[in-house]
């Protein structure tokens, strides 16, 4: 896991903070695809329950892994939520396309992994409003309906992200790849630990997530065999 990198202060954070009452006042008719007003609610199912399933992944774009990742999803036909750090799509905005492209949903992650237990409101807006530039800086129009915190230290950023139109995204099981323990017990904690509706925190970024994306090749079409439908996080709490 990640430490705090750094918070967005003096005229940076003036600036995004204007351009935030901007965007909060701005309907989410404004950008293509867009759904309705967020709640500050964190969701941690699916919309709909039963067998089915919502995979996410953190941290990323991450040029060791994601590809990889991204190819696999593609193979099995599933559709996941990628939640992107802005300082890493900044760095590989490319692979920030991809994601796009190939039909997955984005959500904001941060700017850079830092903890926002304790932030102000208007620090996590500013540092919102950043990762949002940043994502569409490399996916111009960009739907984001979706918000997770680092770490889900969550603080006040709920209350924010809704205001922002981005939905608090949870989880209902976290498998711990990010201290990667072998292929085989990452397949085990996720078959055993799913359950109707989960939301499942996997991570594309952040180390050597090669265990994950074998994993994942493993679980789905496993899942899937067993009658488990893949789909999205529900849209409000």
């Amino acid at each position: 896991m990640k430490t705090s990198r750094r918070r967005v202060r003096g005229p940076l954070l003036a600036v995004l903070l204007t351009l935030g009452l901007s965007l909060s006042a701005t309907p989410a008719s404004a950008f293509p695809g867009s759904p309705g007003p967020a709640t500050p609610d964190i969701v941690d199912s699916t919309e709909h329950g039963g067998r089915t399933v919502a995979l996410t992944f953190d941290d990323g774009p991450n040029p060791e892994d994601t590809p990889e990742l991204l190819d696999v999803l593609r193979r099995h036909r599933v559709r996941a939520v990628f939640c992107l750090q802005g300082d890493q799509v900044q760095r590989h905005p490319g692979i920030a396309r991809r994601i796009a492209r190939e039909g997955h949903t984005l959500c904001n992650h941060s700017m850079y992994h830092g903890d926002m237990g304790d932030w102000s409101e208007e620090e996590i807006r500013a540092d919102l409003l950043e990762t949002d530039a940043a994502i569409r800086e490399a996916v111009p129009f960009a739907r984001i309906p979706y918000f997770r915190a680092p770490y889900g230290s969550w603080g006040r950023s709920p209350g924010v992200a809704a205001d922002l139109g981005m939905q608090p995204l949870g989880w209902s099981l976290a498998v711990e790849d990010w201290v990667p323990p072998g292929t085989d017990e990452l397949v085990r904690r996720v078959e055993e630990g799913v359950g109707p509706g989960a939301v499942v925190l996997l991570h594309d970024g952040g180390g050597d997530r090669s265990q994950t994306v074998e994993a994942v090749a493993r679980v789905v079409p496993e899942l899937r065999s067993a009658g488990w439908r893949f789909t999205l996080p529900a849209r409000c709490g």
